[in-house]
């Protein structure tokens, strides 16, 4: 895994403003005041700061579920779910060359509006996180059509060339494997 192409500074800076961006408007969809934010339970990070079991090939990203706990407490019962997005610089990278029409931000604008629902909705138990196979790709559906729901109604250039890409994730995963 070594030797993967990673983000430069200035798109390390489009990362985040995106990141920025999809924490506004995942909190404005799932009617979250600031305090109610999740902030002190994820973490976004890139490659670069990813540890090598954190990298993976094909995902844009993906989530790991850590056990956090507050400092100066020893149990157990304070411990809380802390998780991590772990974006994959290469994968993301890749396919902008593939797909000329696709830019960063809004591409990276859908995967980390994807990424928060996900977290919204464990965090809220509405989906659990060990879920099995068959509900994890369920989920995976659910979850694009509400990122869909969420960008559609956003005027943002290059929007709609990511809505299309994505167009087919928002319909049953059986139909994909034809």
């Amino acid at each position: 895994m070594k030797n993967l192409e990673k983000f430069n500074v200035d798109q390390i800076e489009i990362v985040n403003d995106s990141v920025a961006m999809a924490e506004e408007l995942a909190s404005n969809s799932y009617k979250m005041s600031a305090s109610q934010w999740l902030h002190s339970k994820y973490d976004v990070k890139t490659l670069v700061d990813l540890c090598p079991e954190e990298i993976v090939c094909g995902p844009f990203a993906q989530i790991i579920r850590y056990k956090g706990r507050q400092k100066d407490t020893s149990l157990g019962s304070s411990t809380y779910d802390f998780y991590k997005i772990c974006i994959q610089d290469h994968s993301i990278l890749s396919t902008l060359k593939k797909s000329p029409d696709i830019k960063l931000f809004p591409f990276t604008l859908y995967i980390m509006i994807h990424e928060l629902i996900h977290i919204v909705r464990f965090s809220k138990f509405l989906q659990s996180f060990d879920a099995l196979l068959e509900e994890k790709i369920a989920e995976e559906t659910r979850v694009h059509k509400k990122t869909h729901e969420i960008l559609d109604k956003v005027k943002i250039t290059g929007i709609t060339d990511v809505l299309k890409f994505y167009n087919k994730w928002r319909t049953p995963f059986d139909g994909l494997q034809n």
